[in-house]
């Protein structure tokens, strides 16, 4: 049994419908300050809690047996965390901290670890690979650097086998009844705006790429999954692992792209808003994902538009089931 922290999220929900579809069974941890209730299929054993509560994680991974926890929880928003630091460190420091407390009490001794990209700040490189140095330029990523270094250390002390899985932009759905319902990111932002009859905006024009907008890797949610539960089996097999892979695809997509690409799928033409640079942006960061290719299933299966026009016909499919609920 694999316990999966925020696991009624947007990357969470499809990590446990990965996990689902292996026949692996998981318990999910989540107190929905983000997540949603309807996102976790009935059959999932579920606690509704905070990783802050040590008690409660402890009595999950008692009660279910647990064997090894995808750490999903957390909060995510680099460019708020600018503002919010504290909140940010206590909900991926500290929480990250009481989960691995209760783990240890627990006896669990595998995690796969929800890093980011963000631990590398701006590259000094076109392409970051897992050796590139780390440079967090804001509080959420210097967060989940933390957090990859409360693991490392517990390896060494304890045995705990661990990997961290460094995210780039995570987009699109693998289920017609799941989607990112963060007011933050930017295919919610984009795809959201265009759904009210509203422009979207664009923060930054005057970055150094070039059409001047940030240069991002874009990978699909449920590819994205299933290298999750890979992890698991990899830990399960006892086979080697790396402390960290990339998740990403080697190439770069813009934010201009994205408005493009949002506009014909959409069939809705705009000229995108301009407003200034969010705090904690770098201009760009694509990464080489060979090594989690090799070692974790990881393949790029979806185009960008096809990550589009997923997110766009559930978004769609999920305000025509609310009109008729209303």
């Amino acid at each position: 049994m694999w316990l999966v922290t925020g696991g009624a999220g947007y990357i969470g929900s499809h990590v446990v419908r990965a996990f689902a579809g292996e026949g692996i069974p998981v318990v999910v941890l989540d107190d929905l300050s983000s997540g949603h209730e309807s996102f976790v299929s009935a059959e999932i054993p579920r606690v509704y809690a905070s990783i802050l509560d040590r008690e409660a994680v402890l009595t999950a991974l008692r009660t279910y047996g647990v064997t090894g926890v995808v750490h999903v929880a957390g909060y995510k928003y680099a460019g708020v965390s600018v503002r919010r630091p504290l909140h940010t460190y206590e909900q991926n420091v500290t929480g990250t901290t009481v989960l691995l407390s209760a783990m240890a009490e627990a006896g669990v001794s595998r995690i796969v670890f929800s890093s980011s990209a963000a631990v590398y700040g701006t590259p000094h490189t076109e392409v970051v690979t897992e050796d590139t140095a780390t440079a967090p330029e804001s509080p959420y990523g210097e967060s989940k650097l933390i957090g990859e270094w409360l693991l490392r250390d517990l390896g060494v002390a304890g045995g705990l086998v661990h990997t961290s899985l460094r995210y780039f932009n995570v987009v699109g759905t693998g289920f017609p009844d799941i989607v990112d319902t963060s007011p933050h990111n930017l295919f919610p932002l984009v795809l959201g705006a265009l759904m009210a009859g509203k422009t979207p905006t664009v923060f930054g024009r005057d970055y150094p790429t070039e059409d001047g907008t940030c240069v991002r890797d874009y990978v699909h949610v449920a590819d994205l999954a299933r290298s999750h539960v890979a992890a698991a089996l990899r830990m399960e097999r006892g086979e080697s692992i790396l402390p960290a892979y990339n998740l990403g695809s080697g190439a770069g997509v813009s934010v201009g792209d994205i408005m493009r690409t949002a506009a014909r799928v959409s069939g809705i033409p705009f000229e995108p808003v301009s407003a200034p640079r969010r705090g904690g942006d770098p201009a760009r960061i694509v990464a080489d994902g060979q090594a989690a290719a090799r070692d974790l299933d990881w393949q790029m299966r979806h185009s960008l538009e096809d990550m589009l026009r997923s997110d766009w016909e559930a978004r769609r499919a999920r305000e025509k089931s609310m009109q008729v609920e209303g």
